[in-house]
């Protein structure tokens, strides 16, 4: 796997992981109909079509255009996929994926053969950045994918309810469900799951001066946090029903005022995607929205972790005083530590991987879901954009909360303790959930 990389010089690692990713990608186009392929499920999102032609593209404008200094392969496409060319509903209009796919394989192969020229130090942070926007990009479309499963499923429910309505059969509530109970399987502790660390008063280390770290993360600074408590695990199935049960969707007290505002406009009940099998009460909670995660937080008499709370209790070794990539050390990520990379295909219990626990005992901070924290996102002292302004500044907006950590789709390339990512507070998104926090007094 990736491990293997410390191997190979800088070119043949980037030689390498360009290919890993890219297998990776196409992975998700196998099988994959036509409508699927050019449908939009959400008004926030592209197509999965369009994901494939923006991510040869990019590569094709940097490397090609702006590094190699070539003439654009493909000008037709210029409008089509780039970033700010087209409004999302107008993306529908796709060439087909075998179009598409020769696009790709026409700009890899030229691509791949500049590298063997290229002046790799000078660039080295370009091809890493490409193959983590490369990376980025496969999660949405996992989570597209995801979207369309869900709304294909609700269509088939539906469409089976209207035909027994219409030959006169009664439809059982419980048999309509995507999952039923068996009151045998729910055996988890809860009194295990709502076990805290105490993070200790100290200075640590936030942020990310490597050559991989994206401009988001960089530069690194020493922080100061006075002592403080944290979930050792994220937020589960089964502690949220408890939320759930006990009224949490209809108590304003447990809500912001901008919260309460959502939840009326919304009026939701439970998580997107939610599980009503209770054999999955023990994997996180996931489909929340921060006002969710932020109400729940209130129902526990706790609160959301700030990011800087988050990442020093997942990075921060404080008998080695210095701050690890992961949160078991330098090791890449492999199956023994975290779930990610779409090896499982979907959320697995948190008490799962405790090889993967920090240093401070904390679990499932890698991969999973991801968790939502009360931090604004925003730059740090000393921010450069890179490689261009809109990958991070127009978002410095006061209106993204930073959410850490990765999830089960997060691929190996940008999953480190140290990666932001930012949503809309209003966001219910299918990978994030959340863990809490509480002040030592």
């Amino acid at each position: 796997m990736i491990s293997k990389l410390s191997k190979y010089s800088t070119k043949e690692a980037i030689y390498y992981a360009l290919n890993e990713c890219r297998c990776q990608t196409l992975k998700l186009f196998e099988e994959l109909d036509d409508t699927t392929f050019r449908s939009q499920y959400h008004a926030d999102f592209s197509p999965v079509g369009w994901h494939l032609g923006h991510i040869a593209y990019t590569e094709s404008l940097w490397l090609l255009e702006h590094s190699a200094g070539l003439r654009c392969l493909f000008p037709q496409y210029r409008k089509l996929f780039a970033a700010d060319g087209l409004p999302k509903s107008e993306r529908v209009k796709l060439p087909n994926l075998e179009e598409i796919s020769y696009y790709l394989q026409t700009v890899r192969a030229k691509v791949l053969k500049y590298l063997e020229v290229a002046d790799i130090e000078r660039q080295e942070r370009l091809w890493r950045f490409l193959i983590q926007h490369e990376s980025q990009h496969c999660e949405i479309l996992s989570y597209v994918l995801e979207l369309a499963k869900s709304q294909q499923s609700t269509l088939r429910l539906t469409s089976t309810a209207l035909s027994n309505q219409r030959s006169g059969q009664v439809v059982n509530s419980q048999q309509s469900k995507l999952v039923t109970f068996d009151s045998g399987v729910w055996t988890f502790d809860f009194a295990k799951q709502a076990e805290m660390v105490m993070i200790p008063a100290g200075e640590f280390e936030q942020g990310n001066n490597s050559i991989d770290a994206l401009d988001n993360e960089s530069l690194s600074y020493r922080v100061y946090l006075d002592t403080y408590w944290i979930d050792r695990y994220p937020v589960t199935c089964g502690q949220y029903r408890q939320f759930m049960t006990a009224g949490g969707y209809k108590n304003p007290q447990l809500w912001s005022e901008v919260g309460w505002q959502w939840l009326q406009t919304e009026q939701v009940t439970q998580p997107l995607y939610w599980h009503s099998d209770r054999s999955y009460d023990d994997h996180p909670v996931c489909g929340v929205s921060w006002y969710e995660a932020e109400a729940y937080s209130r129902f526990v008499g706790k609160r959301l972790p700030t990011e800087a709370e988050w990442e020093k209790a997942a990075s921060w070794d404080a008998q080695a005083k210095r701050r690890r990539i992961y949160p078991w050390g330098e090791e890449m990520p492999t199956p023994e530590y975290c779930n990610c990379d779409r090896l499982i295909g979907q959320t697995t219990p948190v008490a799962t991987y405790p090889a993967g626990k920090s240093a401070y005992g904390l679990f499932d901070t890698l991969g999973n879901v991801w968790e939502w924290t009360a931090s604004w996102f925003a730059p740090y002292q000393g921010f450069q954009s890179y490689p261009y302004v809109g990958y991070s500044q127009v978002y410095f907006d006061n209106q993204h909360r930073v959410l850490k950590g990765g999830s089960w789709a997060t691929r190996l390339w940008v999953l480190r303790s140290s990666f932001r990512n930012w949503y809309y507070p209003n966001v219910r998104q299918v990978f994030a959930g959340f863990r809490c926090a509480a002040n030592s007094d």
